[in-house]
């Protein structure tokens, strides 16, 4: 493997695995014409050596080509378009072009569409949150392209990073239900194996609740993916118990959304029969009848600082400076929170 700094090229892989840099490419590009297990030692020796083709070679002749790359999870819904549209603002003011690309939750997808993108010789990334595969860390690092982390804040990141803290997050949402004065407490999460938002809130939550003697049961515990639909359905079944909860803590307010709607659809008053609180604070949030009550995420402030923060280091290539900023959370106390019914 070649040292740091010195560019792997397409001879160095071939050079690797003893074949020609023509099978190389046929590999890369027509991958039916070679056989299985020298596509699987060529594919390993990519992996090693990080090695990307130069798509944008012939026209860019060495310049830059103004483009970052920004990776997210999902366009589907509102959770990511205001911190997208805030980097997209920030960095577009300084003559860039974002090419946006999406990998629905898989962290496998991700790194492939890491690679497409430095195959377009784009002058930085910017990631959703600090979950990412070992591949995807060791070909940033190997590429040398300044990469950063949006909306996971963390002290110790191993990329730059703009976020909130989820944790804090978490906290705040359950702290807020405890003194209303809940004790009968439900949780609807995301899976949170490949996900540190979703898993950050949830253990903050939990553990605000274990500070106050709150043990939350497994039946009064749900999960979601980020869908209105599957919330609801989630939601139906907590609260069609015989002894269910008196408040809903949601993983985010995609989720909370659905369970307002179960309530409604069950005929329960929000929040005088249940109380229901989410995290984030996106648009229309405010607007829900009832309003949701949430913890805000400052999207904007995120997605404008991360996409300055990737500019600098853009313009600064040999700064080895990994820059962590936090930014505060807030309660945003509305209408779908009240003390629980007298029982």
């Amino acid at each position: 493997m070649k040292k740091q700094g010195e560019k792997i090229d397409i001879v160095s892989v071939s050079r690797l695995v003893g074949v020609s840099p023509a099978t190389v490419s046929r590999a890369i590009n027509h991958p039916d014409l070679v056989h299985p297990a020298t596509r699987k030692k060529i594919d390993a020796a990519i992996r090693k050596t990080g090695y990307i083709r130069n798509r944008a070679a012939q026209t860019m002749h060495g310049r830059r080509s103004a483009t970052i790359g920004l990776i997210v999870p999902t366009v589907d819904h509102a959770i990511f378009a205001e911190v997208v549209q805030a980097f997209s603002d920030a960095v577009s003011e300084e003559g860039f072009t974002v090419l946006l690309a999406t990998h629905g939750y898989d962290l496998k997808t991700e790194y492939n569409v890491l690679r497409k993108l430095l195959e377009h010789r784009v002058d930085g990334v910017a990631l959703i949150g600090l979950d990412h595969s070992a591949d995807t860390y060791r070909l940033i690092e190997q590429q040398g392209v300044p990469a950063l982390a949006i909306w996971s804040y963390a002290p110790d990141s191993p990329i730059s990073s703009v976020g909130a803290d989820n944790t804090e997050a978490g906290r705040v949402a359950a702290e807020h239900l405890v003194l209303l004065g809940h004790r009968r407490i439900g949780i609807v999460f995301p899976p949170t194996a490949e996900n540190d938002r979703a898993r950050a809130r949830f253990e903050g939550a939990t553990a605000a609740f274990a500070a106050v003697g709150i043990d939350v049961p497994v039946e009064w515990m749900g999960r979601s993916l980020y869908s209105i639909a599957q919330s609801k359905s989630v939601c139906l079944d907590l609260l069609r118990r015989s002894e269910p909860p008196s408040a809903l803590l949601c993983g985010n307010d995609v989720i909370a959304q659905g369970a307002v709607s179960a309530a409604m659809t069950l005929g329960l008053n929000v929040p005088r029969d249940i109380s229901i609180i989410g995290i984030g604070d996106f648009a229309g949030s405010a607007d829900m009848m009832p309003a949701l009550t949430t913890v805000r995420i400052p999207a904007g402030r995120i997605g404008s600082l991360a996409g300055r923060h990737l500019i600098d280091a853009i313009a600064s290539p040999d700064s080895l400076n990994v820059v962590r900023t936090r930014l505060d959370v807030e309660l945003m106390m509305r209408a779908t929170t009240a003390p629980p019914k007298q029982r």
